[in-house]
C-alpha cells in the first residue's frame, strides 16, 4: 500500500514508481516515487513555486529520500491549511488524504436569480469568477489505489473523488468547494487491471467512501466547534456563480 509522512509541514504520500494525475499546479500525468501536499504560511505570494516546492521537500528530508521518480517532478499541491490538520482513510484498494479549508467557498445556487440555498450574495463577501490567484484556503485530494488503472479510469477517479467531496461538504458545511481544490491520484502500474473506477466498481466505491470520511476528519480537526467560514457566515473570500447559461436542444 502506500506509505504516509508528515514533516515540516509537508504530507508525503509514497509508493515507489506510482503513475500519477493532479489536477493541481504544474498537473497532469507522471511517473514517481510520491506525491505531496504542501501547507503555505499566510500571505503566500511566491511565484516560483518549483523552486519553493524543492527548498519545502529539501527541509523536510524527503527530497533526499527519493521521493522525486523518473521524472523528477513529483506531482505537489499546495494549501493554506496546516498538515497538522490532514487525516488519511484506507478501505479496501484505495487510500485517501485530506486537508480542508473553507475560507474561499465557491457557490453554485440552483436558482441564481435568488442565490438560493443560503450562498451569499456576490457584494456580501463573495465575488463573482474572476482570473485571480486562488486564495489558500484550499480542499486537497491525495488518492491512492493498488490496482492498475487504464488511462479512463484514471481520469474518472480524479472526478469521483471531486464528486464525494462535494456531496460531503455539502451535506456537512453547505459548500461543494472552494475556488482552488485540486485532487492527485495514483495508481499501481504493476497492480490487478481495473479498466473502469465508477461509483459502482470496487475502486470507485472505496474512493467514495475514502474521500468522505477523510474530509469529515479533515473538516472537524480544522474546525472542531463546526464554526466553517461557509455562506452562513458570510465567508470574506470566494465565488458564486449567479449567472444563467443559455439552455437549447442540440
Amino acid at each position: 500500500m502506500f506509505d504516509a509522512a508528515v514533516r515540516e509541514g509537508v504530507l508525503r504520500l509514497r509508493r515507489p514508481e506510482t503513475r500519477w494525475l493532479s489536477t493541481g499546479w504544474n498537473g497532469g500525468r507522471s511517473r514517481a516515487d510520491a506525491a505531496y501536499n504542501v501547507s503555505v504560511p499566510e500571505g503566500f505570494d511566491r511565484t516560483d513555486l518549483g523552486a519553493y516546492r524543492d527548498e519545502r521537500l529539501s527541509r523536510a528530508a524527503f527530497k533526499s529520500e527519493g521521493g522525486a521518480g523518473r521524472d523528477g517532478a513529483p506531482p505537489t499541491l499546495f494549501t493554506g491549511v496546516s498538515m497538522d490538520h490532514a487525516r488519511g482513510a484506507r478501505f479496501g484498494p484505495v487510500v485517501a488524504y485530506a486537508t480542508v479549508g473553507l475560507s474561499n467557498p465557491a457557490m453554485l445556487p440552483m436558482d441564481p436569480a435568488g442565490a438560493a440555498g443560503g450562498a451569499p450574495e456576490p457584494d456580501s463577501g463573495a465575488g463573482a469568477a474572476t482570473d485571480d490567484p486562488p486564495r489558500p484556503g484550499t480542499v486537497n485530494l491525495v488518492v491512492g489505489t493498488t490496482r492498475r488503472l487504464a488511462d479512463g479510469a484514471a481520469a474518472n477517479l480524479v472526478a469521483v473523488a471531486a464528486e464525494a467531496k462535494a456531496a460531503t461538504l455539502l451535506a456537512t458545511a453547505g459548500v461543494p468547494g472552494t475556488t482552488s481544490d485540486a485532487v492527485v491520484v495514483g495508481d499501481d502500474p504493476t497492480g490487478e487491471p481495473a479498466a473502469f473506477s465508477g461509483s459502482a466498481t470496487p475502486v470507485g466505491a472505496a474512493a467514495r467512501v475514502c474521500v468522505r470520511d477523510a474530509v469529515r476528519a479533515g473538516l472537524r480537526s480544522r474546525y472542531p466547534d463546526g464554526d466553517t467560514p461557509g455562506p452562513a457566515a458570510d465567508a470574506e473570500h470566494g465565488v458564486v456563480a449567479d449567472d444563467r447559461a443559455e439552455v437549447f436542444e442540440p
